[in-house]
């Protein structure tokens, strides 16, 4: 037998309060069902698989999207389980949460970190990875254990099992889940760094990836209807997004200096890591742990030079072109010239709407698995 343990979830604070909106419970299962029931969830808990010990032991909080990769992430997870007891389980609580829709993972996140997990491992592609990331922070800073003595800081992880998983291949790592449980195992922490990206009267959205703007954004938009294609649903987005575009003339503000104009814009890209588009590097010097990002402006392209250009945007070799340029940046604001108001914008592939935005790098913000 096997306890699966139900957490409570705790809520934002409200007035300095801490208020929850369920109780904890203990259920029994049989160890024949490591997932101890269907793929449903309930938003207000996250489950943890464990053997009971009268000492306190590490929480390790997997955060699953089990519709990931049209399904395919919770039947993977499901073949995953004994493999990760038999590594994890006699040193760890396994605290297996399956989200239930958009910003879940953001929120069991939060309520991992405040009640002192050791780690919160993202098991899907991009998506998921990015409302974790998301779910470090809170009101523009980083999310706190509730216990101020703790001397740990909950780290970051990853078990990439999505459609795109472009972060994982910035770090070297195959598609491989077992040898992300293993990497996991080991345990060993890095800082990496995070984007922020803002807007005046809205709150901070973060990012671990890569942030686009104008066609490659729009791509990004109409690619998420297609998931179920698998990868090729950014083919099918990029060339929707054709349909009717334009190049734009934007603005750039560097590193808080004087605003420049930028000429015919097809895409700009902002780069904390390389890959984007399911497998595109696109910035191809982009390295999360330098303190800046790399930022890679396209101009005036045509829809006949994605054709002939394709293969260089996916080696990343197209640096070499006239038309393609690229800058460090700690800071970049962007804005556009002709007041349209339809300039995309994304993150990690996720839409965040239309210009302007002003995106900022976090150097080391979050402690990650590697």
């Amino acid at each position: 037998m096997v306890m699966v343990c139900y957490y409570n979830h705790l809520l934002t604070p409200v007035g300095g309060v801490r208020f929850s909106i369920t109780k904890p419970s203990v259920l029994r299962a049989e160890t024949n069902n490591p997932m101890a029931s269907d793929l449903s969830s309930d938003r207000s808990v996250f489950r943890g698989v464990s053997s009971s010990s009268p000492i306190r032991r590490r929480d390790l909080v997997f955060v699953v999207n089990p519709r990931g990769a049209n399904g395919r992430t919770g039947k993977e997870w499901k073949k995953l389980l004994p493999y990760l007891q038999s590594r994890l389980g006699s040193d760890c609580n396994i605290c297996e949460s399956l989200t239930s829709g958009p910003s879940h993972a953001i929120d069991i996140t939060r309520e991992a970190i405040r009640e002192g997990a050791e780690a919160v491992i993202a098991v899907g592609g991009d998506g998921t990875l990015h409302e974790v990331v998301n779910g470090f922070f809170w009101d523009g800073k980083p999310v706190a254990n509730w216990n101020t003595e703790a001397v740990h800081s909950t780290a970051l992880g990853l078990i990439p099992l999505g459609t795109g998983s472009d972060f994982a291949r910035t770090l070297g790592w195959k598609n491989d889940p077992r040898e992300a449980i293993d990497r996991i195992a080991r345990g060993v922490r890095s800082r990496i760094d995070v984007g922020v990206i803002s807007r005046e009267g809205e709150g901070s959205h973060y990012f671990i990836n890569v942030a686009d703007i104008h066609l490659s954004a729009k791509a990004g938009f109409y690619a998420s209807r297609f998931k179920k294609f698998g990868n090729l649903c950014y083919v099918i987005g990029a060339l929707q997004a054709f349909i009717g575009h334009h190049n734009q003339d934007l603005r750039i503000k560097v590193n808080e200096g004087e605003w420049q104009t930028l000429s015919q814009v097809t895409a700009l890209c902002v780069g904390n890591a390389k890959y984007f588009g399911g497998g595109m590097k696109i910035t191809p010097n982009a390295d999360p742990q330098s303190g800046s990002f790399e930022v890679v402006i396209l101009q005036d392209f045509k829809w006949y030079d994605f054709i002939l250009k394709l293969h260089k945007l996916y080696n990343g070799t197209h640096l070499s072109l006239n038309n393609v340029t690229s800058r460090n940046a700690n800071t970049i604001e962007v804005d556009e010239i002709s007041g349209s108001g339809n300039i995309f914008i994304q993150s990690d592939g996720e839409h965040l709407g239309f210009l302007p935005r002003k995106l900022s790098i976090l150097p080391g913000a979050i402690e990650m698995i590697c």
